[in-house]
């Protein structure tokens, strides 16, 4: 009987060891796949909002400088459509009103300034605020981790089961020339092939929009600064 007959067919390229192999081999594959999908989707999902969450922030600097005073952006914020730099000024302003009520909206009042108590809870008012903006921005990373982390294994275990596999066919065959051989193994190694290239898009993706994440809790942060160091300017500290 020759190696032909014994062994069927040598796989001709990727897809053949795709349609050829193992029930294992193939819902790893299905799974990797479907993984895949998933971080593309993810990816796009995350990219679509970060990209509206710039222009926002470019909406929102291009109110804020033309504003002279607290007050003036009192006034603005109100006209402009919700975003996250909008809530977090809006959540500060509301807290100052709710302490000095008139102080942001009537020009005749004069207000007092905060004691350090309450200068301190409204730094905590507006560390929540952010807070509550950046978890917003959170969902779907996690996954891209994920995805990041389990795929490669999965294209492991799927190797190690084909190789596996092989040499128990060459223990049934008692053949064990690399004619014999080689097919097996190049069909194992296609799911830590897959594996790869499911997992470094998700991966370059998870560590693109952490670094976008960080620099939007960064904006935030300064933002709220230059809101204490308006109070403090404007004498309303």
């Amino acid at each position: 009987m020759t190696l032909l007959a014994q062994f069927g067919p040598a796989p001709q390229g990727p897809v053949d060891m795709i349609v050829g192999g193992t029930p294992a081999t193939q819902i790893i594959l299905i799974v990797l796949a479907i993984f895949s999908l998933g971080s593309w989707a993810i990816m796009a999902w995350k990219w679509s909002q970060f990209r509206k969450l710039n222009r926002q922030g470019l909406r929102f600097l291009h109110a804020i400088e033309k504003t002279q005073r607290l007050r003036d952006a009192y006034r603005t914020l109100s006209r402009l459509p919700d975003s996250p730099y909008t809530s977090v000024f809006k959540q500060g302003l509301a807290f100052f009103n709710d302490l000095r009520p008139g102080a942001l909206t009537d020009e005749e009042v004069e207000s007092q300034g905060l004691t350090e108590t309450q200068l301190q809870a409204m730094r905590l008012v507006l560390e929540k605020a952010q807070s509550d903006e950046r978890d917003d921005l959170r969902p779907g990373l996690v996954w891209l981790a994920v995805i990041g982390t389990v795929s490669p294994l999965l294209g492991l275990m799927g190797t190690v089961i084909g190789v596996m596999n092989a040499f128990l066919g060459i223990t049934a065959t008692g053949v064990a020339n690399i004619g014999a051989v080689a097919p097996g193994v190049a069909e194992a190694l296609i799911t830590t092939v897959v594996g790869l290239a499911v997992a470094i898009p998700a991966v370059i993706g998870y560590n693109y929009f952490v670094s976008r994440l960080n620099y939007f809790g960064g904006e935030l942060e300064g933002f709220a600064s230059e809101f204490i160091g308006a109070l403090a300017k404007e004498g309303l500290l």
